[in-house]
């Protein structure tokens, strides 16, 4: 249900950006999305899974868990307020880098300074109250998140258009805090528990592994995109860069089932796995259980491509449909290679994944440069499915003894 909720307000906020801001105002949007990904991870240090490991395994121990939650509050804290510093007082320098010279959207990044030292202490919050195994609860705070989010995107989309949505975006995050806090002070006196005296920098040694893995694909993966998307705007124009971010919106929605099916059920399957039969059982229930049922979907998303672009957004990104074939080819190689990389995950392979990560990522970009150049936007979406190939290819011959 919180994945529907999910799905259907993104749906709601697609429909209010074709609306309101058209395919230029979605490449924008596209672009500070990438960007607060990227800020997201690194504000807090790529912890998030490591939070959920380390306070499910102390949970019980009240001096460790005391100890863990201090340093990895305070970490987060110093980080969020560097980062927010650097924000305020560069903000011409941002606009530049994000939305390039025909955009002055200062503000926008004076309000995520302010607001981004909230949103990263609501992510900590999250994962403490995940690690305690509160799953409903922290679903609930994502899912209220979500919704406060939607009426906030409406608000300032219909008052201020483009502006309001970039405005909306940074704001909305933050707010998840106040959720956060409510749900987690139930649990536990949280900020009373928080002391610098209980510092303990073994922590951060421990979680470093999870950080690396997490800040080279959280981290990279979005900056990629966004130059990507900011060569479009350059070689081509900034609603071509607009047709590329839709696809990448409907893309987004429907490989949401397949990772949240990897990660809630997969990838504990893959952890607790003993030997190389496990591990095999483990890929092959997937490859015959879960991919074909993805492969019919996808195949029905194609067929339907028309309907869907006009019921999301508006006749003016019928352009879209040209770009279904590859992006949905591409996302099926996506899939079938995402649970032998949820295998990095769950057997900390901290350097192959780095290394495969990378050089997926440098295929991705020169890639999409190279077709772009001979086929306009649609090299684009061809390089994504390339991509995916040769990453597919990889981790196959990788895990080739875990799965044949």
């Amino acid at each position: 249900m919180s994945i529907i909720l999910k799905i259907g307000i993104g749906l709601v906020t697609s429909k209010l950006l074709a609306v309101f801001v058209g395919p230029s105002g979605m490449a924008l949007v596209g672009n500070l999305r990438n960007f607060m990904s990227s800020l997201e991870t690194v504000s807090t240090l790529g912890f998030q899974n490591g939070i959920v490991k380390y306070v499910a395994e102390i949970k019980k121990d009240e001096a460790q868990l005391q100890k863990f939650i201090s340093t990895v509050f305070i970490c987060l804290l110093i980080v969020a307020a560097l980062l927010s510093g650097l924000l305020y007082f560069f903000t011409a320098f941002w606009n530049y880098k994000i939305f390039g010279n025909d955009f002055k959207y200062d503000f926008v990044f004076k309000a995520l300074a302010l607001a981004l030292p909230w949103y990263a202490v609501s992510i900590f919050l999250v994962s403490v109250l995940n690690g305690l195994g509160n799953f409903k609860k922290a679903i609930w705070i994502n899912s209220i998140g979500n919704a406060i989010g939607l009426l906030v995107s409406i608000v300032l989309i219909l008052e201020y258009r483009t502006f309001g949505a970039l405005l909306s975006i940074v704001i909305s995050p933050a707010l998840l805090f106040f959720v956060a806090f409510y749900f987690v002070n139930k649990e536990m006196a949280i900020f009373k528990i928080i002391n610098s005296a209980a510092f303990d920098f073994s922590f951060i040694k421990k979680l470093s592994s999870y950080s690396l893995m997490a800040l080279v694909s959280s981290v990279l993966g979005p900056l990629v995109f966004l130059m990507v998307r900011n060569n479009i705007i350059q070689t081509l124009d900034i609603n071509q860069a607009g047709f590329w971010e839709t696809m990448t919106r409907i893309s987004t929605y429907y490989m949401l089932f397949v990772s949240t099916i990897l990660s809630v059920y997969f990838l504990p399957k893959l952890s607790t796995s003993k030997d190389t039969d496990e591990t095999k059982s483990v890929f092959w229930s997937f490859y015959r259980g879960i991919l074909p049922v993805f492969i019919l979907v996808v195949t029905i998303i194609y067929f339907a491509r028309f309907f869907i672009i006009k019921l999301l957004f508006t006749s003016e990104f019928l352009q879209v449909e040209s770009l279904f074939f590859w992006q949905l080819f591409g996302d099926v190689l996506k899939a079938a290679s995402l649970i032998l990389g949820y295998q990095f995950f769950a057997k900390r392979l901290t350097t192959a994944f780095i290394i495969t990560e990378l050089m997926s990522l440098g295929l991705f970009y020169f890639l999409s440069d190279y077709l772009m150049g001979l086929y306009g936007i649609y090299g684009v979406v061809m390089a994504q499915a390339v991509d995916n190939f040769v990453y597919l290819l990889i981790l196959l011959l990788y895990f080739r003894k875990s799965l044949f």
